[in-house]
């Protein structure tokens, strides 16, 4: 069955002067518009296509993808607001609904919102949502310290930086963790700390111990070989210049090089690191 506000691979069944006709299964069939038909495009294709509804609510396909599917979080601009609510501009030819009662605040013409897109459960039609905790922490969170998850940045806090870990749960990353700047909207990896009591996730954005300083220690061995050898930094470096060579903390560059010198891979100069042999 067809997958309404998602990508979907489906079979061309029939050509019409104004476009293609896709199985949607259980007798459903659905029309990509002739614009997004390939130029040779032909009964039996499959194609990769988005499905919505067009505004006399018929299923009708894209091949154009949208910012953000059913399901998932965004940060989106509003197009306009009206009497119904604000539409987002989201990728396709379509704008995105936001209901007032589904807004937080007033939402405001050339601004951004963090939204999550679903499916309204009486309308069946595809909507977005900014009381986003409403479809956060529904689920029990059940991860392993370390463990490497998708992280997109929400809000700040007076600690850090409020996270939604794997689409599901919520999430901080804490200032004095973290050595730049995260802008919302952006979406990087991250390791799992721990999960606290009331099952909010801290997050890192290195990973955790050994494999965050093993990681740190291969990129300060990789750029050493790059630079035939010698890198003029060391453990009294500014931690500025630190970062801007191996985007990490002082102190994990120490423990990074650290480790190096233990396994006899480098010299500790007065002025710098060397690889040994060099």
């Amino acid at each position: 069955m067809v997958e309404i506000g998602r990508m979907n691979r489906l079979k061309a069944v029939k050509l019409v002067d104004f476009g293609m006709y896709l199985d949607g299964g259980e007798g459903v069939e659905i029309l990509l518009p002739t614009r997004y038909v390939p130029v040779d495009g032909k009964v039996g294709d499959e194609l990769e296509v988005f499905i919505y509804h067009d505004n006399q609510g018929r299923l009708i396909a894209t091949t154009d993808k949208p910012l953000a599917q059913v399901g998932e979080f965004r940060f989106l601009k509003v197009k306009a607001v009206n009497q119904v609510g604000a539409f987002l501009e989201w990728g396709i030819m379509k704008d995105l609904l936001v209901p007032f009662k589904e807004q937080k605040v007033q939402m405001r013409e050339g601004k951004h919102y963090l939204v999550y897109v679903h499916l309204d459960h009486v309308s069946k039609r595809i909507v977005a949502s900014a009381r986003i905790d409403k479809y956060l922490n529904n689920v029990m969170p059940d991860y392993a310290v370390n463990e490497e998850v998708d992280l997109l940045v929400a809000d700040e806090t007076g600690i850090g930086y409020k996270v939604i870990v794997n689409n599901l749960h919520w999430g901080l990353v804490y200032y004095n963790e973290v050595f730049r700047r995260l802008e919302k909207g952006e979406r990087l990896k991250g390791y799992v700390k721990g999960i606290r009591e009331d099952d909010k996730i801290d997050v890192s954005v290195v990973p955790l111990g050994y494999q965050r300083v093993e990681g740190i220690a291969r990129r300060v061995w990789e750029a050493l070989k790059l630079q035939g050898g010698y890198l003029p930094v060391h453990d009294k470096s500014d931690p500025d210049e630190i970062y801007a060579l191996f985007h990490c903390s002082k102190k994990a560059f120490k423990q990074a090089i650290g480790a190096l010198y233990k396994q006899k891979q480098t010299l500790l100069e007065p002025e710098g690191i060397r690889l040994v042999g060099k």
